[in-house]
C-alpha cells in the first residue's frame, strides 16, 4: 500500500461541516485505510493567482494507506468536491471544498492533470503546518529536505492559527498531536 497524504480546506458556508464531510468521505475510500487527521487550523485565504474570497479557510490534512492508483485518487478528490458543492468551473474562487493530492509515497508525477508533490506544498504555510503534525521527518521527493525542515526556512508569512479546542466531530474526525510550528508571525 502506498502512503497519500491529502490536503483539505474550506472558506465557504459552514467550514466545519464541510472538513467533517472530506474526512469521513475520504476514510471510507475502498482499499485504503485513514491513518490519520491533523488538527483544524483557520487559515488567511492566500491570493498568488487565485481569487478565493476574503473568508479564512479551515484547513488540514489526512494521511491514508491506499491501493488507489494517484490518479484515480485525484479523480476521487474531483467527485468529493463536486459532491460538497464546489464549483468545478470555478476552482480559483471561494469553495466548499478543495482537496489536494500533496504527496503519494516517493512518487514524482508530472502529467497533464497531476502534478504530485504538489507542486506549491512547500511554499505554502497553510499545508506544511498540518502535514509536518503527521509527517515532520518525511522527505520532499524533489527538494529532498524534510517535511520540518521546509517549514522552518519557510518564506511565506501568512497566519496559520490551530483551531484550540479543536472542535468535537459528528462525522468522527480525529485529530493527532499539534505541531510546535503551527503559526506564522502576528499570529
Amino acid at each position: 500500500m502506498a502512503t497519500a497524504f491529502i490536503g483539505f480546506g474550506s472558506n465557504l458556508g459552514n467550514r466545519l461541516d464541510f472538513c467533517d464531510r472530506a474526512v469521513t468521505l475520504l476514510g471510507l475510500l475502498p482499499h485504503s485505510r485513514l491513518d490519520a487527521v491533523s488538527s483544524l487550523y483557520e487559515t488567511e485565504p492566500i491570493e498568488d493567482g487565485a481569487a478565493p474570497g476574503p473568508e479564512w479557510f479551515l484547513n488540514g490534512v489526512v494521511q491514508v494507506q491506499t491501493n488507489i492508483t494517484p490518479k484515480s485518487l485525484l479523480e476521487i478528490c474531483r467527485e468529493i468536491e463536486r459532491a460538497l458543492g464546489r464549483d468545478p468551473d470555478n476552482r480559483k474562487g471561494p469553495r466548499t471544498l478543495d482537496l489536494d493530492l500533496l504527496l503519494y509515497d516517493d512518487c514524482v508525477l508530472t502529467e497533464p492533470d497531476l502534478l504530485v508533490p504538489h507542486p506549491r506544498l512547500h511554499q505554502r504555510r497553510f499545508v506544511l503546518v498540518p502535514l509536518v503534525e503527521l509527517a515532520p521527518e518525511r522527505r520532499h521527493p524533489v527538494l529532498g529536505q524534510s517535511l520540518h525542515e521546509l517549514l522552518t526556512t519557510l518564506t511565506d508569512l501568512s497566519v496559520v492559527r490551530r483551531l484550540d479546542p479543536q472542535p468535537n466531530s459528528r462525522y468522527g474526525s480525529r485529530s493527532a498531536c499539534s505541531s510546535p510550528l503551527q503559526e506564522g508571525p502576528g499570529a
